[in-house]
């Protein structure tokens, strides 16, 4: 039987990552030039397969008549707009309250920072839901996702075994993190990492309708495999 969910947190619990690429693009379009995606999409849900600065890359195209610092504030504004706008995504919410039911643990395991993960949970209403919170902070420099340092410490916070664990994740960076730490991994891909084939060992297009019931079964059958 699941005692935790783990759950990730941009682009999974909340949509911050398709905001934030289409205002790069619009920034990048605006001065002439074109937003590398591939070379982003290497850093969505951790940083470990590139360390990709688009700021400083489109400052270097420019020649050095655009400033990093101004181009990063101005990017850091206008997807915060955005971002605050947008809703939980669907299937969140009701799916830790099965759990909750159920008395299984609810945690979020997250590369980005405390600040950021925990700030946005208390906005939307969700912080006091998990038992545990394990962010970029809480683990060595360099050893967020796709290495699987922070869903380890989950589980060491939660004191449950990988195999009664199940990871929610949206990206390939985070979907690895979870396989190098022996944990089944459900992939939700959204709008932009679906582009990337980014897949677990079940793949699922939201989270709605997703029970616990399903999730017990799917992890019993690849005990059984």
């Amino acid at each position: 039987m699941i005692k935790a969910l783990i759950f990730d947190f941009d682009g999974l619990i909340l949509d911050t990552e398709t905001p934030e690429v289409l205002v790069w693009q619009s920034i990048y379009k605006e001065h002439g030039f074109e937003l590398p995606v591939q070379e982003w999409e290497k850093t969505i849900g951790g940083y470990g397969l590139s360390n990709f600065d688009p700021s400083q890359h489109l400052s270097l195209l420019a020649s050095g008549r655009l400033d990093p610092v101004s181009l990063r504030s101005r990017y850091r504004k206008e997807s915060d707009e955005i971002i605050h706008a947008n809703p939980i995504l669907p299937g969140v919410v009701n799916l830790i309250e099965q759990a909750k039911r159920s008395n299984v643990q609810v945690a979020i395991g997250s590369s980005s920072p405390h600040s950021w993960v925990d700030t946005h949970a208390k906005r939307l209403g969700i912080f006091d839901y998990f038992d545990q919170i394990i962010c970029q902070d809480d683990v060595p420099p360099g050893r967020t996702k796709p290495n699987p340092d922070i869903y380890l410490k989950a589980l060491e916070q939660l004191n449950v075994k990988k195999d009664a664990a199940v990871v929610f994740e949206d990206s390939p960076n985070g979907v690895l993190a979870a396989r190098r730490a022996e944990i089944f991994v459900v992939a939700v891909p959204n709008p932009l990492t679906e582009k990337m084939g980014v897949s677990g060992d079940i793949t699922v297009p939201s989270l709605a309708g997703l029970s616990m019931q399903e999730l017990n079964v799917c992890l019993h059958d690849a005990k059984n495999i």
